[in-house]
């Protein structure tokens, strides 16, 4: 098995800043599965503030936003060009949230501003008719992968880094997603990748445990029966592995620099020495807790780490004080005090955690129907750097949470 070492790679206000995006962006989709109001708890939460019904998928959720800010740190220190296809797309509250701290869901869809009246409007409009989907979505900016049918996770991903040299798409596999037949056909996809001409795909196989109900098969094998199988398929796969934040930065942060370095390295040997064996390209295997940061008990039931954690934790906490206690106490132990301003807003230190421009992985052009080869000097041009963004094209036809009631 690939060995890690265990030098820090960030330093301490590095891990801080990782850290605190990481709790808004899981503050966030909390507020969007629960939230009507009361969006920054600055008084007590009450049953009114609650939805009247719950929907949505918690437990991979935390899994993906940690992944998106280690990208955004990748991607601002190496300028990559770079999407994120989630194969778990039921975790819709994770990119909705890490879209709106990057501003580009403000400026897709203007209506739902920054600030504390915006985010009540993002929770209102979650999984609710007039509003929008508990899945990655078409109008979700920058996904190209919906995933509410499972195992097209691969396949999508090595579709558009085909032609796009330049290209690093990060694709997170989820445990069960895994079992299904197309994503494990799709693992063969990287046997037709050319890395003189085509981009890089970096698998993020993401083990938390469980599907809805049950154990999953790859979280359940032994770690060499796995290393034989994801070898097999072609990659060199790095480990990441717990449960405490501060040790787990930093092994995915060493993981994803040692899997990018790689990268490099096997283009460079292709473009410049004409290498033509095929490479094991890297990828990464994330194993977290389901519901990671979530609840650990609800009504004497383990509910983080457990199959319980995968859609709404608990559903009552409406109706039921207890319930509406955890509820208070988890969005509380994220510190929403020290992530969003007086006005809502993110602070600073949340809002530089991300690229500017295109580079944004929510606003780049390949992942928003705006990518273009650079040659033909349309409007759309990745290279000509013109003005047009997916902002300008979604909201020609935007979609418009305050047509529902609900939403306002």
């Amino acid at each position: 098995m690939t060995s890690m070492s265990t030098r820090p790679v960030l330093d301490q206000a590095q891990l801080n800043r990782i850290n605190a995006w990481w709790r808004a962006a899981n503050y966030l989709s909390v507020g969007q599965i629960y939230l009507m109001d009361n969006p920054l708890l600055r008084e007590p939460l009450e049953p009114e503030h609650i939805k009247p019904r719950l929907l949505g998928h918690w437990g991979t959720t935390p899994g993906l936003n940690f992944i998106y800010a280690h990208l955004n740190r990748a991607i601002m220190a190496r300028d990559l060009d770079m999407i994120y296809v989630m194969g778990p797309g039921h975790g819709g509250p994770g990119p909705v949230a890490a879209s709106w701290l990057e501003g580009v869901y403000t400026e897709t869809y203007p209506d739902i501003t920054r600030d504390a009246k915006g985010m009540r409007r993002l929770f209102r409009q979650f999984s609710f008719p007039g509003g929008i989907p508990s899945h990655v979505a078409p109008e979700t900016p920058g996904s190209i992968h919906e995933g509410g049918e499972l195992g097209y996770a691969l396949s999508h991903a090595y579709g558009a880094a085909f032609d796009n040299r330049d290209l690093i798409v990060a694709a997170v596999v989820g445990d069960g997603e895994a079992e299904t037949g197309p994503l494990a056909a799709s693992w063969q996809s990287n046997k037709f990748v050319d890395p003189q001409r085509d981009g890089t795909v970096l698998p993020i196989l993401h083990l938390n445990g469980y599907k809805i109900a049950n154990p999953t098969v790859l979280a359940r094998i032994s770690p060499k029966e796995l290393d034989h199988l994801l070898r097999g398929f072609g990659h060199t796969p790095h480990y990441v592995e717990g449960d405490d934040p501060a040790q787990m930065h930093q092994a995915f942060a060493r993981a994803l620099d040692a899997c990018l370095d790689e990268i490099e390295e096997i283009k460079r040997r292709a473009r410049e020495e004409g290498q033509v064996e095929r490479p094991l390209w890297p990828m990464i295997v994330l194993r977290s807790p389901k519901g990671w940061t979530g609840p650990a008990e609800v009504d004497g039931n383990k509910v983080e780490g457990t199959w319980r954690s995968h859609q709404v934790p608990f559903a009552e906490a409406r109706e039921n004080d207890s319930h509406r206690d955890v509820l208070e106490r988890w969005l509380r132990s994220y510190r929403p005090e020290e992530l969003f301003d007086e006005s809502g807003a993110p602070v600073p230190a949340i809002s530089s955690l991300h690229p500017s421009g295109t580079r944004r992985m929510s606003s780049n052009p390949h992942s928003n129907g705006a990518a273009c080869c650079g040659t033909c000097g349309c409007p759309t041009s990745v290279n000509t750097g013109s003005p047009s963004s997916s902002r300008e094209r979604r909201t020609r036809n935007p979609r418009t949470p305050s047509a529902c009631s609900f939403a306002t």
